[in-house]
């Protein structure tokens, strides 16, 4: 039989997504795959249910439904600062996993290179090797998870360099980049030439005093700026699997192109009943950072109580421990060793940080808290003496 393709041969399935079935397995309290346990808002949930009767249940318009890219439009324009035309400026895909894939494909060539920050959302790497191109790691360095703006700016100014992807609150770390940083990114940016794909899913999810500045609002970037995003954690709906790219129209014209070859397009019944949610008052974002400044509190000061060694997060719903002192004392060879024992024996999911990473790294473990207050403490109340549980055979 003919060989299978070389680009997707040093591909393993995804460690985040493995730990959730490996939690499964064990019973375990599942913080690895960072999805809520709670329902969208009733506006949303309550619209879907009028949707299921009156449609639409046919196809929309490849790149997104007229009403859902208006209300986006809307509601981005407020938060980002920016003009966005709803006809030119926006592309609906499957997820802000396939608005990434998108905005790849649309600007990398084959050797192309993509600088990527490591540690790295999974498919961010994936992604630039799909497209043929080469990703160029740059390390974020705990544990405040900044960077080196010399060991950045080499990256970028690596022969075939085209583009680089920011993550921004970060996952995994739970890193908001600073004015500073993003205005470093930027002069790199424009120095070398680079298109500048941004992943700003957690875009509301921020803990005071930490502020996040959209990469497309600072001077001169929403021209080399493709911002990819998603309905997922901010109304709890990942399943749903509604993301858009917001670019400059030329640029979002080939967006389209890719993404109608690629699925076609969002579900349309979908799209309909996420209006409510596009449309809600400020209020409702407001209430979304203060639930989670309260999880994260909950979550994190009870891991702090329990003798983890915490990276304490500006952004998102991660939180990075590390765990390497007990790993080396018990004789782990990896980090996914260590989390799989972590459910068998404590009860709790997590995701090795190893899966983060294009370096050699197996200190960390990633837990997610979005979820009720009464699961995080049924998990902390398991990890009460997880060092004395993790001894055992």
């Amino acid at each position: 039989m003919p060989q299978l393709s070389n680009r997707t041969a040093q591909f393993t399935d995804s460690v985040i997504r493995r730990m959730t079935r490996v939690s499964n397995q064990y019973g375990a309290i599942n913080l690895s795959q960072g999805f809520p346990d709670f329902d969208p808002p009733a506006a949303v949930t309550d619209r879907l249910a009028q949707v299921a009767h009156t449609g639409p249940h046919q196809y929309a318009i490849t790149w997104g439904a007229q009403n859902f890219r208006e209300a986006l439009a809307a509601k981005q324009r407020r938060f980002m600062g920016i003009d966005i035309n709803p006809d030119t400026n926006v592309v609906v895909t499957c997820g802000s996993t396939e608005a990434m894939m998108c905005a790849v494909m649309s600007v990398a060539n084959p050797g192309d290179r993509v600088v990527v920050f490591s540690p790295f959302y999974e498919n961010y790497g994936a992604d630039a090797i799909l497209c043929g191109a080469e990703p160029t790691y740059v390390t974020l360095h705990a544990p405040g998870f900044g960077f080196d703006e010399s060991e950045l700016a080499a990256a970028c100014a690596q022969p075939g360099t085209k583009a680089l992807i920011l993550c921004n609150p970060s996952n995994p770390t739970g890193h908001v980049f600073t004015l500073p940083e993003l205005q470093t990114i930027a002069r790199l940016a424009n120095k070398y030439d680079l298109w500048v794909i941004t992943d700003e899913v957690y875009e509301h999810i921020v803990y005071a005093p930490h502020q996040h500045v959209y990469f497309a609002s600072l001077p001169g970037m929403q021209a080399r700026t493709l911002s990819c995003s998603s309905l997922s954690k901010t109304y709890s709906m990942t399943g749903w699997r509604l993301g858009y790219v917001i670019a400059p129209a030329e640029v979002a014209d080939r967006v389209k192109k890719v993404h109608d070859f690629l699925t076609v397009g969002a579900a349309a019944p979908l799209m309909e009943a996420a209006v409510a949610g596009l449309t809600l008052p400020q209020s409702y974002y407001e209430d979304l950072a203060a639930l989670y400044a309260h999880k994260r509190e909950l979550f994190c000061g009870g891991l702090r109580d329990l003798g983890f060694s915490i990276v304490e997060p500006e952004g998102a719903y991660y939180v990075m421990a590390d765990v390497s002192a007990l790993e080396t004392e018990l004789g782990y060879a990896s980090d996914e060793a260590f989390a799989v024992d972590l459910c068998r024996k404590v009860g709790v999911g997590t995701v090795p940080g190893s899966c983060f990473y294009a370096e050699p790294e197996n200190r960390f473990v990633r837990f997610h808290f979005a979820k009720s207050d009464e699961v995080l403490t049924a998990a902390l109340d398991r990890l009460d003496g997880w060092q004395d549980k993790m001894r055992q055979a």
